[in-house]
């Protein structure tokens, strides 16, 4: 960093030799932003690229897409867009953000890996056109009266099928009592192994032959909903109202800039602008303690006062050598203000 000397600050009709003030100057490199959470910051990137080209470029040059954690970092994504460098007319206001809905991580309620032979754990009997994950909220399994499956909201109240695993022995179980998923799970984990899980065809004819001749039954496999590229645990939520809705195979999710920076899911070959996040570089931070000789009466812990003599400060670090990324704050002392009287008559000046 470059010595700051001898500076001197004209303030209304009053001049100053600066000493014994504290004076943060804060160095970063780059155009970024800096996030509240956990020294990070965030870079807007006004590129075109799909939600899978976004992620793959915010890997190679920095960490990931960005997480939002709160509602501190959604204004500083604000303070980031720039609505004239938004290039795509037809999503002009959208943002990839870090957020997807994961698709493909149906599992089984039941995870013993010895209870399944190979290629076990994926065997599946949808319905034509299921999963479709109407609504955006259908992260449930259950089996229809004629043996298919279908996903459905986990908050439905349905009948449920456990199953009793005794070494090779299955038992199916069917349970004619309404429950929503999580329920279900609980009374079978409690009342027999789990909620039943479907290794071959053989077991789901098993399970058609226990059904009723109308409605459906849960069975153990569910997945996933939205989840962070980095695999943050954050539950913040900003969604726009009525979001997600998945209105035709919409699993990414993006910024609305024109909504004070809520959440939509739109399809994830879309493209359009992102927001990736790095940590954040070290920082240079110089600490100057600098002596005021004021000529008049003039109250220097004015807020005003202060403002002026900051910007004053900062074009004489610009003149010297330092770019615009520069950040200068006074350090206030425990009673509030910046500035105090010396009792000593003489002063060193510089």
């Amino acid at each position: 960093m470059t010595r700051l000397n001898t500076l001197k600050c004209d303030v209304t009709k009053s001049s100053y030799s600066l000493n014994l003030i504290n004076v943060h100057v804060c160095v970063t490199t780059g155009l970024c932003a800096v996030s509240s959470h956990a020294e990070r910051q965030y870079h807007f990137i006004y590129d075109l690229k799909t939600m899978t080209e976004a992620q793959s470029y915010c890997r190679e040059k920095y960490t990931d897409l960005v997480t939002v954690h709160n509602m501190e970092d959604v204004n500083t994504l604000i303070d980031m867009w720039d609505s004239n460098r938004m290039k795509n007319p037809d999503y002009s206001d959208l943002a990839w953000i870090g957020l997807y809905d994961d698709l493909d991580s149906w599992r089984w309620s039941l995870s013993d890996r010895s209870f399944y032979k190979p290629g076990e754990t994926d065997f599946r009997r949808w319905i034509r056109r299921q999963p479709n994950n109407r609504l955006s909220k259908q992260h449930c399994t259950a089996i229809t009266s004629f043996g298919k499956w279908g996903d459905h909201s986990c908050e439905d109240y349905l009948w449920s099928m456990c199953f009793d695993v005794r070494g090779p022995n299955v038992t199916f179980v069917l349970i004619n009592i309404p429950m929503i998923w999580t329920e279900a799970q609980s009374y079978c984990r409690a009342n027999y192994t789990d909620l039943a899980s479907v290794r071959n065809m053989a077991e789901n004819q098993k399970i058609h032959d226990l059904l009723p001749t109308e409605g459906a039954s849960w069975i153990g496999l569910s997945r996933d909903s939205w989840k962070w590229s980095d695999g943050s645990n954050s539950t913040f939520s900003f969604w726009k109202t009525g979001e997600p809705d998945n209105n035709g195979n919409e699993a990414c999710g993006a910024a609305n800039f024109k909504s004070s920076g809520q959440w939509e899911d739109i399809p994830c070959d879309v493209k359009i602008p992102f927001i990736c996040y790095s940590p954040l570089p070290k920082q240079d931070i110089k600490v100057f303690k600098l002596r005021v000789k004021s000529s008049s009466s003039l109250d220097l812990n004015d807020p005003a006062v202060l403002e002026n003599m900051l910007l004053k400060i900062k074009q004489k670090l610009r003149d010297q050598g330092l770019d615009d990324n520069i950040k200068v704050t006074w350090n206030k002392q425990p009673d509030g203000k910046v500035f105090y009287e010396e009792k000593n008559n003489k002063k060193d000046e510089f």
